[in-house]
């Protein structure tokens, strides 16, 4: 593996116990060089390779991608690797979630993509080399009930991630595109734990599925973060790596089901993670529409 050792490797979303940490313990494990970034560099303590450095960045913040960018430049002289990894969960109803959450959703999830991308492409373009991974979820792919806008980020970042892969083919820079099932994620589990349905939510005899749905990707079948891991880096750090991977807990079973028929998938999907409320569970009276900035918390 001596063609890794000179990797430069820029990992977003990197705290403590997330996916991110993982990746980047196991590139420093292949002699590679990483940045290791977030908003808070506290979220980052624990690192066992010396070859790990931390940078504060938000995602979301432009003066914060570009400086950061800038400065791994100038001390490495170039980055070979950008993976795209920051995220947030943002579930429940799609009408009870604050459209301020919404944006934020879209903002780190989605944007934040091209927002990086636009800091280090025209770098990586120069030099005619360059790997941009694009961290994901299969639920981008297909939807499931109450996870609305969490999809509706990953699938445009789908979308953006396969644009960009035929935009950087004059340039020989490749894009990754990985679609997790369930991977194991303190990050994830922590922000799982509260769901505020609005007191006058018509999904309230739905809150004890919406949190079942929500557990999923923490459950038993969930692949351990160190696995999940050491397969994405391997993967990409092979002199042509895979434009598309989907890997970890329920994938396999997730790829199967794109393959049926869209409306009954869609029907299907609803009596798994949906279905009846107890009848007793029915709202009698539909309350009033509400003020649209009702949250989600």
């Amino acid at each position: 593996m001596h063609e890794m050792s000179s990797k430069v490797v820029l990992v977003t979303g990197c705290s403590k116990g997330g996916i991110g940490f993982a990746l980047c313990e196991v590139f420093a494990s292949q002699g590679c060089k990483v940045y290791a970034t977030a908003r808070r560099l506290e979220a980052m303590d624990g690192f066992k390779h010396g070859n790990i450095e931390r940078l504060q960045m938000d995602v979301t913040v432009d003066e914060d991608v570009s400086d950061a960018v800038q400065r791994i430049i100038k001390n490495e002289g170039r980055i070979d690797i950008v993976v795209n990894n920051a995220g947030v969960m943002c579930h429940g109803p799609l009408i009870d979630i604050g459209m301020d959450q919404i944006h934020s959703a879209f903002e780190t999830n989605t944007l934040s993509m091209i927002r990086v991308s636009r800091a280090v492409l025209p770098h990586m373009a120069t030099r005619r080399s360059g790997t941009i991974v694009n961290i994901s979820s299969v639920i981008g792919e297909t939807h499931t009930p109450f996870s609305g806008i969490y999809a509706a980020t990953k699938s445009s970042l789908k979308t953006l991630s396969e644009v960009l892969y035929m935009e950087c083919l004059p340039f020989n820079v490749k894009v990754v595109y990985v679609a997790p099932g369930a991977v194991k994620s303190n990050v994830v589990a922590n922000q799982m734990r509260v769901l505020d349905l609005p007191s006058d939510s018509i999904y309230l005899p739905w809150r004890e599925k919406i949190l079942r749905r929500i557990e999923l990707s923490q459950g038993a079948a969930s692949m351990p973060t160190e696995i999940f891991a050491d397969k994405v880096v391997r993967a990409v750090l092979k002199e042509k790596p895979p434009r598309y991977m989907t890997l970890g807990g329920h994938a396999r079973w997730f790829s199967f089901l794109k393959r049926w028929p869209r409306g009954y998938l869609l029907r299907y999907l609803w009596r798994l993670y949906g279905g009846d409320p107890p009848k007793d569970g029915m709202p009698a009276v539909v309350p009033a529409a509400r003020n649209s900035e009702s949250t989600v918390g």
